[in-house]
Order: C-alpha cells, then structure tokens, then sequence
C-alpha cells in the first residue's frame, strides 16, 4: 500500500492543467442536475487494475473535475454538470490516454474504461519511488545502486527493467523500493519521504550488472506540503458542567474551506494535518432542510436530539439555522472589487489559472447593473480594472486573460487599494464587497497575520465585506486566511478544482457575496435538570464569553443569504438517580427550580443578530424541546451530520471519539445519504474510504 501512495503522489504534476478559459465551458455548465463519470482503469497487456491512476475531466484546456482510482483501479467523479467532456487517464510508465466527446447526463452515470498501455519512450529513463533509503540514505549526491545489488536482496520482483522499467524489490532492512517509467525528462521520485526530482540513466536495456546513476538535482520535502503550511493548533472542546457553566455562546461559522482543504489532502494520497480540520467546516459544507424564515427575522430555526452514534450513553444535539433565500434577481446591485494575487508564488496551475477561471464563472452571473473592478499585488499594488458595469464583458475578460505571477507579495497594500476602489463607488443599498482571492502567502509590507488582522479590522468600519479564496498547495496559508475572513465580516473558501468554483460562486452565490446578518451570535443556555453536561463540537476559533453575547461592540460571523449554521453539541444526560445534587454549600443553593424540572426543553436557543448596515443587535430566543429517540430514528440530515462529524473526529485523531471508525462513519453517510442532486454526500463517502485506505499510513505523514 504504501508503494502504491508513494507512486500515486509522484502523479500530482500532472493533476492541476492550465484552466484560463471558459470558451469551452458547455451552457449546460451552470445546470442545476449534475451528472457523474465511473469507471475502472486497467493495464492493457496484462489486465491488471491500476492504482492511484490521475483520471481528469477537462473541457477544452479547463479542468472540470478529477479523481484517482482506488485499490480496486475504480474511480468515480461527481458532480459533472451534464454536457460532452474529454476524459483523460495518466499513470507512470503508461502512454497518456484520453477519450473525448463523452457525453454525462443527469440520469445515469457515465461508464468509461481505460486501458492503459505502457509508454514506447521509458527506455531512457526511470522514476525511482523509495519509501526507505535503499543503498545510501544521503541526498544531494550521486547514488549508484548496481543490479547486483538489487539481484542479491532477499525479495525480488523484475519483470524486465529495459522493457516495463517496473519492479518491486525489497531490501535487508525491510526498505520497500519500486521503479517505474516515466515520460518526462526529469524524473519524480521518493527517498524516505522526500521528493526528490532528477534522473535515474539506464546505460543498457538490460537487467545485467550495469548500474543505475541516480544524480539528485534538487530535493523538495513531501511532508513540506503542510510544514510550509499555517495552521493555527486548536485544542478541542471540553465538556463543560451545567451547574458551574451553563450557558455555551459562539459567533456562527458558514466557511467550508478546511473541508475542501482536506479533500486536496486526501486525493492527493495523505491525510491532512490534525490542525487543517476544523469540524464546524466539515459540517457547513454540506445543505441540510432547515425551515424558511417566518415572521418578521429573516431567519428559521431548527433542533433535533438523539442517542450519540459514538457513545450511546450519550446524546447528540443538531441545532440548525436556515438564512432568508433570495433570488438573484432580488439582490441589490453588486460593487465587487476582486483582489488577485499575482505574486511569484501564484505561478502554478492550480493558483492563478484555476483563479482566472473562477473568476470568469462568476462574471456569467453577475447582471448589468453589477460593477467589477480588479486590483493585482505582487511587489506592489495595482488597479488592472477600473470599477466597470458587468454590461461590458468584453473589456473585463480581457483584463482577466492579461493576468500573470511574478513577484513578491505585497499584501497589505494590495488590501488598502481595493478597499479604496470599493468605498468609491459604494451607494446606500448596494452589496459591496472586496474579494481577495490569494494563497496567503504575505511577505512585503504589512505580512503578520496580527498585523493584517489589525488592518481588516479597521476596514470594515467602512461598511464593505470580505470574502477570502484560497488556491493551491505547498505554501498555503490556511490560518491567516481563514482569520482574515473572520474579522473582516465576510466568509472563507477553499477552491480547489472549478467544480467547487462553481458551487462557491455560482450555485451558492448570495451566500457568499450578499450578507443578510452581521455580527450573527448564538447562546444556548442548558436546563441542568436534563442535563449535566455538553460539549460544542468545533467553533474552537468562534468560542465566546458569555457577556460577549450582549456586547454590540464584539464582533461575530456573519450569514449570507440562503446560508444555513449547523451546530452539533454532544450531551451527558441527567439520570433520575442524578436529579439532585447529593449536597449544598452553606451559601448557595444547587437545587432546581420548578421550571426546570418540569419543563420539557433541554434549553433555550438565543440569537442576537444586526442587520447588515445596523448598529444595535436584536435577539431571538427559541426553546429546544427534549425529544430524544435512538439515532436511527433520528432524520437523514441529523445522521448524515454526525458521520461529518464523526469523520472530523477521527482524522484529528479526538480523544471524544470513543470506539467510531471509519467503516462506521462510512456506513452512517451510505444510510444517510437520501437526496443528493449535486453528489456531494456521494463524494464523502468516497473521501471517508480514501482516509481508511490511507489511515496505516499516517505516521508517516
């Protein structure tokens, strides 16, 4: 298995293409019932399945979707919205295959097999996949490594270098090695978990005695993907005593990135570090059926409460909130000042290529009366688009297509400039909104994640809103962008393939660029008579004091329209043997009042929210009745919710997870699953299976 990973994760420079262009993008891109593409990949001589094959959906040089294959050389891709795609495969020592024209509809998957032949231009070089040193362990040097020493190992598997350039082969001190063939030039390969690009000379194509030649020209840390990466480390939830603390307060959180984040963790063959998963997020992510709002707040509210799936001496709460939907239509008109990083660290597919495409997805929804502008930062900052109605396409497309990487990042300046450009041709009513779309990666100006947390901070006084969208890997910022959007009243996204561009800025729309609701803030206070105690799942980072709630001066989430919060806290019942306190103090007294033992509620939920231009909070107060039953009595949506829970749990490894699995966690989604239009649930369950797949792994990791 952990050969397979080692040579799946040499694939990844094949996976982001060049995505500038939505001049191929079928009208039926914007859909709203996607369809979905299976499929097994196969060696074509020997009929052999292939693992951790890259399978990509591309229409013209934009990538639309991808996934690799799994043990079994199996993959499957949702959501495709319904149209014609070419299909292509790559695998290492394999020729490139593609099969266009391919036709996905809504009704029923799309079925495409490959079969992969192995490339006629492997005879030159070689890609070497250590997961051990193997001869010499040392780097940065000429390694030479004859066949006689590969011959005289223990365990060998050669099935003809010269020809298939593959094998397996073992050493004394349980080092696993495999060789495959490549196309390029420059090889990729792995030495004890470090990627390593250079070239591997095979003087003969043959297996004799003449040695391999393996010249490191460069060494890049696989395990750097998340050490050059920020985090910020969160200590998960307590359970918290009723008595002694029984009111839990939190400023909502609607962000998905650090569930798409993990997901770029996971396809690409690893699991992500403890600190990217962020639960609250995993949760958000994903559409529950809340009730519309009635009366006059524009918001609905929903509770629900059953045993806990892991511990069933337990209980798990689900309390929802649904935000006023809008049609687009009905938006106010739009003053969006986008943002981009063009900066050196940009320059890679899945950055600023991917951005550019992003970009123009949402310039297709964007009406008449909408205004884009466009500032650029690199080692300074620059207006590329004057603020333009949305009517001239033409002229902001062509700013768009002129955008490229070089340079240092001057963060800061670029985020005064756009916020100049928004408060210039902000009008009473209007939705105006910065959106900086970034790596995050700072470091020219104003770069301290306090110091541009100081600098949002200020700007938002001005009444214009911030999104954050994060692209690409290796150096990604995810702890300073995610602040960013926090204390900027706006919302955070992780865009990590155009699908997820598409349901950020397209299907989800008005949530993202249209607030309803700022300093939106929740406190349940618990009934100790039902309860002894409760812990709030995620929300580390959202955590607030209890006098915090009723401080119109303290800043909080903010929600979008259509947006839902979920919120899952975990309950430790009181028993009937439990209803009183054995003692009280001298000075204070632990009884229970009548209310609360005769009171059907497990607590009271209150909401204290400002409209988007307001300045004093008006409060909500909605009881939460204890109507607990067996969890598979419980909705699609409330079982649904603790397998992403549960799923968040064991990849942060949370000692509050009890004896869940993954097996279970995914044999909760499949029973959950219900109606998925989008695949997004499906896509889950396959992310839970890769995780297993790749859970004996993650000590090395």
């Amino acid at each position: 298995m952990k050969t397979k990973t080692a040579i799946f994760l040499a694939l990844l420079c094949y996976w982001a293409l060049p995505a500038t262009s939505l001049a191929h993008l079928p009208t039926s891109f914007f859909q709203t019932r996607p369809g979905s593409l299976e499929g097994i990949v196969r060696e074509q001589a020997t009929g052999d399945v292939l693992p951790f094959a890259a399978v990509i959906v591309k229409t013209g040089e934009v990538v639309v979707a991808s996934a690799q294959t799994d043990f079994d050389g199996r993959y499957s891709i949702a959501p495709i919205a319904p149209g014609r795609y070419d299909v292509y495969c790559y695998f290492q020592g394999f020729a490139d295959t593609v099969i266009k024209g391919v036709q996905i509809d809504p009704d029923r998957p799309a079925v495409v097999h490959f079969q992969m032949r192995l490339s006629t231009e492997i005879l030159q070089e070689v890609a070497v996949v250590y997961e051990a040193p193997l001869i010499d362990g040392s780097r940065g040097t000429r390694v030479t490594v004859t066949s006689d020493e590969i011959m005289n190992m223990p365990t060998r598997d050669i099935s003809g270098i010269a020809a298939q350039t593959a094998g397996v082969f073992q050493a004394d001190d349980g080092a696993v090695t495999s060789i495959r063939g490549v196309r390029d030039q420059q090889a990729i390969y792995f030495i004890d978990g470090v990627k390593v690009r250079g070239s591997v000379h095979l003087p003969h194509a043959s297996a004799n005695n003449e040695a391999f030649e393996l010249e490191l020209e460069e060494e890049i840390d696989r395990r750097a993907l998340a050490e050059n990466e920020e985090y910020n480390g969160l200590q998960e939830n307590p359970f918290d005593a009723v008595l002694s603390a029984p009111f839990s307060t939190f400023s909502i959180d609607v962000d998905g990135g650090a569930y798409t984040n993990t997901r770029r963790f996971l396809q690409s063959g690893y699991l992500p570090p403890k600190d990217a998963v962020r639960i609250e997020e995993f949760i958000n992510y994903f559409h529950f059926d809340y009730p519309n709002p009635e009366g006059p707040h524009p918001f609905g509210f929903h509770s629900e409460i059953s045993t806990c799936p892991w511990n069933e001496n337990h209980q798990l709460l689900k309390v929802g909130i649904q935000g006023l939907k809008m049609d687009h239509e009905d938006l106010p008109p739009s003053n969006l000042v986008f943002l981009m990083d063009v900066s050196g660290s940009m320059d890679e597919p899945d950055k600023l290529p991917l951005l550019k495409a992003s970009f123009l997805l949402l310039l297709e929804q964007l009406r008449p009366e909408d205004r884009v502008a466009i500032v650029v930062y690199a080692g300074a900052a620059g207006l590329v688009l004057p603020s333009t109605p949305c009517q001239k396409k033409e002229q902001i497309i062509a700013a768009v297509d002129g955008l490229q990487a070089g340079g240092s990042t001057a963060g800061g300046a670029g985020i005064e400039l756009a916020y100049q450009i928004a408060e210039k041709h902000h009008q009473k009513g209007m939705n105006s909104r910065v959106i900086l779309a970034t790596d995050g990666d700072f470091n020219v100006g104003v770069s301290s994640q306090d110091a541009l947390i100081d600098l949002i901070e200020k700007k938002r006084e001005s009444g214009i809103f911030l999104s954050v969208l994060g692209f690409g890997t290796g150096n990604y910022k995810d702890a300073r962008m995610e602040q960013l959007a926090n204390h900027g009243n706006g919302n955070y996204s992780y865009i990590d393939q155009l699908m997820e561009a598409q349901k950020v800025l397209v299907e989800e729309m008005g949530g993202t660029l249209f607030t309803i609701a700022k300093d939106v803030k929740i406190q349940l206070e618990f009934n100790p008579a039902k309860v002894l105690a409760y812990r709030l799942i995620g929300f580390e980072n959202r955590i607030l004091n209890k006098e915090d709630f009723e401080d119109d001066q303290k800043d909080a989430g903010e929600l979008g329209a259509g947006h839902r919060v979920t919120a899952l806290y975990e309950l430790i019942p009181r028993t009937e043997l439990e209803q009183m306190p054995a003692a009280e103090s001298k000075y204070q007294t632990l009884g229970f009042s009548e209310a609360a033992l005769n009171s059907n509620e497990v607590g009271m939920l209150r909401f204290r929210y400002k409209a988007p231009d307001g300045r004093e909070s008006q409060l909500i107060e909605v009881p939460m009745e204890q109507k607990s039953g067996s969890f598979e009595e419980a909705s699609q949506d409330f079982r649904f919710a603790a397998a992403v829970a549960g799923f968040g749990m064991l990849l942060k490894e949370s000692e509050y997870a009890g004896n869940l699995n993954y097996k279970e966690v995914i044999r909760m989604a499949k029973d959950a699953r219900g109606e998925d239009a989008f695949g997004y649930r499906a896509e889950f369950i396959r992310l839970v299976q890769l995780a297993k797949d790749l859970h004996p792994l993650a000590s090395n990791h």
